[in-house]
């Protein structure tokens, strides 16, 4: 036996061996029960199977002293962090090193960079850089690119630079050429479904296996509907950037009660930080649709940094009190919370049971990318993506397919 084999004897040893996490609540089946987690080869095993079937017990044992054991979180729309931002062509390669190392500080366990309206040669630069990429110890994994823009309504740009803003006409030719090659790393799209051949172009997307969001838009309820039988799917920053609520036409807030449509399939993202949506309109929203509800952040590249001047896309953001806006005015342009504090506040705002909010940043979004077979829930034949909070949720550590890559300093 030479070296090789060692080397490989010892990778087949180490892929099945069975860690067992005790002394732990494990969210799972929307409830957080006292029970034990069982991972081998970077998933979640059956505890049933594995003593009654396979006769084998495990060789590592780690105490989870009482924490909270919870699917990892899943950011679906994340503008940078860290002092990088994603649509900034000069900060793109280290930008996905540098924030999807980070984002493990907070939980975040997979993320969708976003990148904001950008002239075609910036989108033709960035989006091909942006590859999907598994998670570990160098960082959280990219699902693919969330593209926000440009195909919006001027009306309701918040902090998109109109002049970049496009018409489709309902062409796969200029949505293609638009993004560039790297339209093939693209997941998710946010677009105006009022546009002249939306409905036409969210089939043709859908069909591409894109997934068509809603959002930066001036469309009436009818249209959403629209958009939605067409095959659009999920709602950008629900309540932001769109046409208020109102009691004759609702618009896409209506989507979310809609008897034209079957709500069970459409999902919103809502960024609960405590500045974008009040805790009044989380409580709606919660209510009327809470299978359908996603956390997300919006986070931009002052995440992690202190009040000053930041860089988002072609234009420029300045942090005041904590809150971000368009510089030199008063136009929000998304947010400085993390996923965790996202979480936490919106349990204090809407009184859920942790344990819906911890799934509306996990399974929900899993959901939305068609992954929950595998991400976003700790069944048995899932990743062992997940998260150790204490019990006021604060973060202990974060681990991706069965292995430590973050772990909170202990105080």
């Amino acid at each position: 036996m030479d070296d090789n084999d060692l080397v490989t004897l010892g990778k087949l040893q180490e892929s099945q061996l069975i860690t067992k996490f005790y002394n732990c609540r494990i969210l799972r089946n929307h409830k957080l029960v006292d029970d034990e987690l069982y991972v081998r080869n970077g998933k979640v095993v059956d505890a049933v199977e594995l003593f009654f079937k396979e006769k084998r017990v495990a060789h590592i044992f780690i105490d989870c002293k009482g924490g909270i054991i919870a699917p990892g979180l899943i950011d679906l729309q994340i503008n940078g962090g860290f002092g990088y931002d994603f649509s900034y062509y000069a900060h793109t390669d280290n930008a996905i090193k540098v924030v999807s190392k980070q984002l493990l500080q907070y939980g975040v366990v997979a993320y969708c960079p976003t990148v904001v309206t950008s002239p075609s040669y910036v989108y033709h630069d960035i989006l091909d850089k942006i590859k999907r990429t598994k998670g570990g110890k160098n960082g959280a994994a990219i699902l693919g690119v969330h593209v926000e823009g440009p195909f919006i309504n001027k009306e309701k740009k918040g902090a998109h630079p109109e002049k970049f803003m496009m018409d489709h006409k309902g062409s796969m030719v200029t949505i293609k050429e638009t993004y560039g090659e790297g339209y093939k790393n693209i997941s998710i799209i946010t677009l105006a479904p009022e546009m002249k051949s939306s409905d036409s172009i969210i089939k043709k997307l859908k069909a591409d296996g894109k997934i068509v969001s809603l959002g930066h838009s001036m469309a009436n309820l009818l249209q959403g509907e629209n958009a939605v039988k067409c095959g659009a799917t999920l709602i950008t920053h629900l309540f932001n950037a769109m046409l208020p609520f109102h009691h004759r036409d609702p618009g896409l807030v209506g989507l979310l009660t809609s008897d034209q449509i079957q709500s069970k399939n459409l999902f919103f993202g809502i960024i609960s930080d405590g500045i974008h949506t009040h805790p009044s309109a989380l409580r709606i929203a919660y209510k009327v649709h809470p299978e359908g509800l996603v956390l997300v952040t919006d986070a931009l590249s002052a995440l992690g940094l202190n009040d000053g001047r930041h860089r988002i896309g072609q234009m420029e953001f300045e942090i005041r009190g904590g809150m971000a806006f368009v510089s030199g005015t008063n136009t929000l342009c998304g947010s400085v919370a993390s996923m965790l504090e996202c979480v936490r506040f919106f349990i204090n705002a809407t009184g859920c049971p942790w344990e819906y909010a911890l799934e509306a940043g996990s399974l929900h979004p899993a959901k939305v990318l068609g992954i929950d077979k595998h991400k976003g829930h700790l069944n048995p034949g899932a990743d062992a993506d997940f998260i150790i909070l204490d019990n006021h949720l604060q973060l202990k550590s974060t681990w991706i397919a069965g292995e430590k890559v973050y772990e909170a300093l202990r105080l």
